[in-house]
């Protein structure tokens, strides 16, 4: 496998153009662009010597309900690292259009706010789905020589579906919980947490832009919501978990929705569904990780 180091972050607007420029009938063919191969490049990049910007920090946790502490948020790290999922060029198909439908985070130890880190990324094949294929975006954030931080986000590229196609294997213990809290989302909650995050697929910026991807209305980040899952539960987090989620049905924004979660030993599962309808917008659960770690698995 390449291992291409960055010399500094990628800026992401230009890359975001260089994403949709292939959903333009023959921009494909143009050789700066992606869209002319099939297989994904066997490539990990990464990006030593960053250091978190603490004010942009804390506008993040802002729009996501964290509390500012010593520590990053446990989602903040994939903002970081966002530009770096976006700026290879020699991928067979743009960003723009692929569906975030599951993500897995394991935090293995808190990360100081003022730390300096190294990223890594690296895209894993392409698999057959049942509603077309799919790829995942591994993420190391290393401190020094070791591991603090690793997330796996699993991306949908729709198309035919395949027989011999996979589905998630996440099966939630419980159904029908009730809820937590219930959470009123704005139309412009997309525009905020593009601000914060750097994300600004279409999909999630305005109806204008929305609709020609497939969509009505704009709808809410797959992160912001499993960010605001989690903060809602950070008082009951440890200092090393596991959290993996399943992005099921969008939420059209404006919205209201609620959040419940259920608790059983070191594990809890959550949700967000739709507060009227009862519709699954996100399943997710959280499980330690500090009794691997006392072992020597970890």
């Amino acid at each position: 496998m390449e291992t291409r180091t960055l010399q500094s972050v990628p800026s992401i607007l230009p890359l975001y153009a260089r994403a949709a420029a292939p959903m333009i009938p023959g921009a494909s063919l143009l050789p700066f662009l992606p869209g002319r191969g099939e297989e994904i490049p066997e490539i990990e990049l990464e990006l030593p010597a960053v250091r978190p910007d603490l004010e942009k920090v804390a506008a993040y946790a802002r729009v996501c309900g964290f509390a500012l502490r010593d520590r990053l948020p446990p989602t903040y790290p994939h903002v970081l690292a966002f530009p770096l999922h976006m700026a290879d060029g020699s991928f067979p198909f743009g960003a723009v259009g692929l569906v975030h439908v599951e993500n897995r985070i394991e935090q293995r130890r808190p990360v100081g706010i003022e730390e300096e880190l190294t990223l890594r990324v690296r895209p894993t094949k392409l698999k057959p789905h049942t509603r077309g294929q799919t790829f995942s975006l591994v993420t190391k954030v290393l401190s020094g020589r070791r591991i603090a931080w690793e997330s796996t986000s699993t991306m949908l590229r729709r198309g035919k579906p395949a027989a011999n196609g996979t589905i998630s294997s996440h099966q939630p213990r419980e159904e029908g919980w009730p809820a937590a809290a219930e959470w009123t989302l704005p139309g412009d909650l997309g525009r905020r947490y593009a601000a914060v995050s750097g994300d600004r697929n279409p999909i999630h910026m305005h109806s204008l832009t929305a609709k020609p991807l497939g969509f009505p209305r704009a709808i809410a980040h797959g992160m912001w919501t499993k960010a605001r899952c989690l903060a809602a539960l950070e008082s009951r987090l440890p200092d090393a978990f596991g959290v993996e989620v399943r992005f099921r049905k969008p939420i059209l924004l404006p919205a209201r929705v609620e959040f419940a979660s259920a608790a059983e030993g070191e594990e809890i599962d959550f949700a967000v569904r739709d507060a009227k309808r009862g519709t699954p917008h996100l399943e997710g659960r959280v499980a330690s990780l500090e009794a691997k770690t006392k072992d020597g698995r970890k």
